[in-house]
C-alpha cells in the first residue's frame, strides 16, 4: 500500500523555498515535520467504496493568500479534488509575481 501525505504538503512546500541556503529554524522545522510524520504514520488518504448515499460525489476546492511570503510580498495559491471522500489530485504554488489586490489572488 502506497500513503500519499497531503497533510505536509504546504509545510514541505514552504520549507524547500531554503533549501539552498537553510537557516538552522529551517532545520528545527525539518526535524518537527520529521517527528510529526513518526507520530502520524496511520495518516493518509483513505476512499471509501462508495459515497455518501451511494452515489459518487466529486469536490473541490481553491484557496490563495494574498502577499502571503514577507520577504517578496508573493502570493501561494492551490486547489485540492476529492472523489468519494479522499483527495485525488492537489496543488500549491507560490505565484511568479507580486500581485496587486485580493482579486488578483
Amino acid at each position: 500500500m502506497t500513503t500519499t501525505r497531503h497533510d505536509l504538503m504546504y509545510y514541505v512546500c514552504l520549507l524547500r523555498r531554503f533549501m539552498e541556503s537553510p537557516t538552522r529554524q529551517n532545520m528545527l522545522d525539518a526535524k518537527r515535520i520529521l517527528r510529526y510524520m513518526k507520530e502520524s504514520l496511520g495518516h493518509g488518504i483513505w476512499y471509501r467504496r462508495r459515497g455518501e448515499g451511494g452515489g459518487v460525489k466529486l469536490i473541490g476546492y481553491t484557496d490563495s493568500d494574498y502577499a502571503g511570503d514577507v520577504d517578496d510580498k508573493k502570493s501561494t495559491s492551490g486547489y485540492a479534488f476529492f472523489l468519494i471522500g479522499g483527495v485525488f489530485s492537489w496543488t500549491s504554488k507560490k505565484q511568479p509575481i507580486v500581485i496587486l489586490s485580493t482579486t488578483e489572488a
